[in-house]
């Protein structure tokens, strides 16, 4: 068996679950910083050292308060980096030597979720062996492990630098935009500082919107997961490109000159090609239409589980650099090891500039077929399971033979929510939405025992 599949806490992006319940409570963050630092200690670093950072959700400090007190109780020194977006803890994680990194985030996910997700050394996710160590400490009694006193105590910090050089880290890999008029959408999150000052640093005349977090704003009615605000206002005030990020900041998607979305499928396309890349790393949900595009011009699509991490194994595995998620979740692996949203955001500015040609004119070449997502609520014991029914293969089953080619259908679990999600590309809108309902309702149906 897997330590994956053996994983009780740890799920495709650390953990995650609403703030104040099990587990994303301050007892059980205190216990994780002191599983976290035993498993460094057993795995031969004498004297762990880790970066904490998080969003601005209300529930960050105490939790990452609580994760600094274990860390610290079992010996560990923590670095404390305060607001920070996702990929700013991963690179000063490896940019200051620490031995590990931690983010109190729950990205996208309303601002009553939280989550808790660990960095190596080099900045990326830990390993599923790793995550596995943590949480079989988590199994034995804490109490009873030998005391940490005196000296051995671990200390806590706070990173002096702010974030100059994640900030110089961007700019390293900036275009310079020539007065370029750039919406940036912050999502009342971790990216609401940093961006603009990136941008105003390359040139951009801005115009910013949820960039005054309360801790209760983030990714509300905003953000990559809800850009409607930042088209219409690009639209509205004749901007060159629009940027959403999202509560984390480690995802982004763009809005062309004429209100568009340019999502990640989009981004990775145009990057490909700019880049002379022969091969790219996607997931199930990438786009047909954008893979048949990249087929016509040399360029070969690998298909990964959704996820960043299932997308990052694929590129190291076959030593890739460029691959990426529908949702704007990118990866630039000879630029960081990590998605970055801002990075994202500066690399398809400067693909576009390299290119000679307008986004727009990008936007009309890359062809979409139509998609649609339909996601089903699931009890949480039934999320892994109720997709592989007899009842539901067959419904999938015939939904393929329908489309005949000329379409694809994923029904999978989500990785961060209870929910079943179901995608469908055909044709037509009309085709694909009833293809989605019966499907759904095949969930629905399997769910309570009764035929649909």
């Amino acid at each position: 068996m897997s330590a994956m599949t053996t994983r009780r806490y740890f799920g495709t992006d650390g953990i995650r679950g609403v703030a104040g319940e099990h587990p994303m409570t301050a007892t059980f963050a205190y216990r994780l910083g002191v599983a976290a630092a035993e498993t460094l200690k057993r795995a031969g670093v004498a004297k762990p050292r880790l970066t904490i950072g998080m969003d601005t959700r209300r529930s960050g400090p105490m939790l990452a308060h609580a994760l600094v007190a274990g860390l610290t109780a079992r010996g560990a020194d923590a670095l404390w980096l305060g607001v920070m977006p996702t990929p700013g803890v991963s690179h000063l994680t490896h940019a200051l030597a620490a031995d590990a990194g931690a983010v109190v985030s729950a990205s996208h996910n309303p601002y009553r979720d939280n989550g808790i997700k660990f960095f190596n050394r080099d900045g990326e996710k830990l390993s599923d062996e790793l995550e596995a160590g943590i949480e079989a400490v988590l199994a034995e009694d804490i109490d009873a492990l030998v005391p940490v006193t005196g000296e051995e105590i671990g200390r806590s910090s706070r990173y002096r630098r702010d974030d100059g050089d994640y900030g110089r880290f961007l700019l390293s890999h900036a275009p310079y935009l020539d007065g370029m008029k750039v919406g940036l959408d912050c999502a009342n999150g971790a990216a609401y500082d940093i961006a603009p000052r990136v941008f105003t640093q390359i040139g951009a005349r801005l115009d910013v919107i949820n960039a005054a977090p309360d801790g209760q704003n983030i990714n509300v009615g905003c953000g990559s997961t809800e850009p409607g605000a930042l088209q219409e206002r690009v639209r509205s005030h004749g901007l060159d490109v629009g940027v959403a990020f999202d509560g984390d900041a480690d995802r982004a998607m763009l809005v062309d000159k004429r209100g568009r979305l340019v999502t990640g499928d989009q981004v990775l396309a145009i990057c490909a090609v700019v880049r002379g890349e022969k091969e790219v790393v996607a997931t199930t949900m990438t786009n047909l239409g954008v893979e048949r595009y990249l087929e016509g011009r040399g360029i070969v699509l690998h298909r990964e589980q959704v996820g960043d991490r299932y997308v990052f194994e694929g590129l190291k595995r076959r030593s890739l650099t460029v691959g990426g998620e529908q949702s704007g979740h990118m990866l630039f692996l000879d630029k960081a090891p990590t998605g970055d949203g801002i990075l994202t955001a500066l690399q398809m500015l400067a693909a576009v500039r390299k290119s000679r040609r307008s986004l727009e004119s990008w936007m009309d070449e890359i062809p979409v077929f139509p998609q649609t997502i339909r996601n089903v609520p699931v009890p949480v014991a039934q999320k892994n399971t109720v997709g592989t029914s007899p009842s539901v293969q067959r419904a999938v089953r015939d939904a393929e033979a329908k489309l005949a080619g000329n379409g694809r259908i994923n029904v999978r679990p989500s990785g961060t929510e209870p929910l079943v999600r179901i995608m469908v590309e055909g044709p037509t809108v009309e085709e694909i939405s009833a293809v989605a309902e019966i499907v759904a309702g095949e969930i629905e149906a399997a769910l309570t025992g009764q035929p649909s």
